[in-house]
């Protein structure tokens, strides 16, 4: 009874005009980022973050959140369309989702994506109501030792989940630590890393980082590739699907919607490694696996449902721990900032209108993508026609203008542009900027607790490792480098000893 008062007072929230019309916007907004390939909602987010400073609290985060679920659906337009991911995590979609297309079911594609989305989003965010209560309660048992060895095993787990080099993943969230402690010390009031720049003195601004590493650098990384978009089809028939269709791909969305709802909660999972796991899962039980890469309709419907599951999933360690999961979230972390709240498990006893309202936000953001995705599937494929060349000066001068706004001080542009420069050349040495933005997010955070929890103990760093709690998520993290480290030194021994032999 408990949870449906709590629901009631959610979609009590969600339901004004003001609510309902930001949640609009931002799945409207978040279907055409993932639409246009080159985008996605991370740097969408960072435009958008100096615009959240006007609006209410739970208006901007809906529009927010509207923006990054919103994209997992638009994602896959593109992908069985067009044989191009407009989102990450729909790379997986364009293996049989194209296939279908090619074989004249791109209606069938793009319905059971549509509905498996539905589903899925649905389910999760049920999961969030469900378990946000308890994992809020059980976080307020943290203290400052418990703190620090959660980020400090958010941040392992990010290590482990990144693609490619784990001593690359390593380098860029200590990076990232390093940039969060620039400015002035709070402790002692001394400025640290600062050069002598005035302007650094409060620290580098989030905003500035974010859209520096992924709006600026997006764009310089998409003008070098001057591809021609070939639109498979612009007429989508055939939408409904078959009895036996509907059969085949049932269980792989329920499947989807678990993995998606079990995986989005891990720091550097989310949507793209849900997808990923489904599309294994989906091709090892199937009786005839040799059908997945040409046009297996599971292929479509178990990624497309483990994706929106894990994107709506990882607001669950956002909203009950205050620990980001994702480049995403971290910029939701910045959103919450931004209007002085401290993301975390107060947030349900201190503002449950926020809380509630942005969760039941979610299930009616769920019911717009359905009616916008299948019925204005021909105005989004003409979208894609638009010539990048038109797209990024305007992209661009949103960006500074966004920037500048902050501060009303150059400088901050000045700094994006850096940084803009700094991720496309990550790009190039093939390093993800996800984890510098997660490190650059809890650095501060790791800072302030690790001083509390040794100004507590009298300086006693035995701490950490007496409270059971925080003992326990640092065995965790020692056990997750173990396991990624284990494999790269076997490997690296045995090419040793062939090398040795030959």
């Amino acid at each position: 009874m408990e949870l449906l008062d709590h629901l009631a007072l959610g979609f009590s929230v969600a339901f004004t005009f003001q609510n309902l019309l930001h949640a609009f916007f931002g799945v409207l907004l978040g279907t055409l980022i993932g639409v246009l390939p080159g985008i996605g909602p991370v740097p969408t987010i960072a435009m958008l973050l100096p615009v959240t400073y006007a609006l209410p609290p739970i208006s901007a985060l809906i529009m927010l959140a509207g923006i990054y679920y919103g994209a997992q659906y638009g994602g896959s337009t593109t992908a069985i369309l067009v044989n191009l991911p407009g989102e990450s995590s729909s790379v997986v979609t364009c293996i049989d989702g194209y296939q279908m297309a090619r074989r004249g079911k791109a209606g069938k594609a793009l319905s059971v994506a549509a509905l498996g989305s539905f589903f899925a989003g649905s389910v999760a965010t049920l999961v969030i109501a469900a378990f946000a209560p308890p994992l809020s309660e059980f976080a307020l048992k943290f203290g400052p030792a418990e703190y620090f060895s959660l980020m400090v095993l958010g941040l392992i787990a990010a290590v482990v989940l990144a693609s490619g080099s784990l001593l690359k993943a390593i380098a860029m969230i200590v990076l990232g630590l390093l940039l969060g402690i620039v400015g002035t010390d709070v402790n002692s009031g001394m400025l640290r890393y600062t050069f002598g720049i005035a302007e650094l003195s409060d620290g580098i601004g989030f905003v500035a980082v974010a859209m520096g590493l992924f709006g600026f650098a997006e764009i310089i990384v998409n003008l070098e590739h001057r591809g021609h978009r070939e639109v498979f089809t612009d007429n989508v028939t055939g939408l409904w699907l078959k009895w036996q269709e509907f059969k085949e791909a049932l269980p792989a969305i329920l499947r989807g919607t678990a993995i998606g709802s079990a995986l989005g909660i891990l720091p550097g999972g989310g949507a793209m490694l849900s997808a990923f796991a489904s599309y294994t899962v989906e091709k090892k039980i199937a009786k005839d696996p040799s059908r997945f890469g040409k046009g297996a309709i599971e292929g479509v419907a178990g990624p497309e449902s483990a994706n929106n599951a894990g994107s709506q999933a990882s607001f669950i360690p956002l909203l009950t721990l205050g620990i980001p999961p994702n480049a995403v979230m971290a910029l939701m972390v910045g959103a919450m900032t931004i209007h002085s709240i401290q993301p975390g498990p107060q947030v349900m006893t201190s503002n449950p209108q926020l809380f509630w309202g942005l969760i039941a936000s979610m299930w009616i953001g769920n019911v717009m993508l359905v009616v916008l995705n299948l019925p204005m599937i021909g105005i989004w494929v003409k979208l894609l026609k638009v010539p990048y060349r038109l797209l990024y000066p305007a992209i661009l001068l949103f960006c500074c203008i966004g920037v500048y706004s902050l501060n009303n001080n150059v400088f901050d542009v000045l700094v994006t542009a850096v940084f803009g420069v700094l991720g496309w050349v990550f790009v190039k040495l093939e390093c993800e900027p996800a984890p510098l933005l997660l490190g650059f997010i809890l650095g501060p955070m790791m800072e302030e607790n690790l001083r509390r929890a040794l100004l507590l103990s009298r300086g006693d760093p035995m701490v950490f490792f007496t409270r059971p709690l925080s003992l326990g998520m640092l065995i965790a993290a020692a056990l997750l480098l173990v396991i990624i480290v284990l494999p790269a030194v076997r490997k690296t021994r045995d090419e040793a000893f062939q090398e040795e032999s030959a």
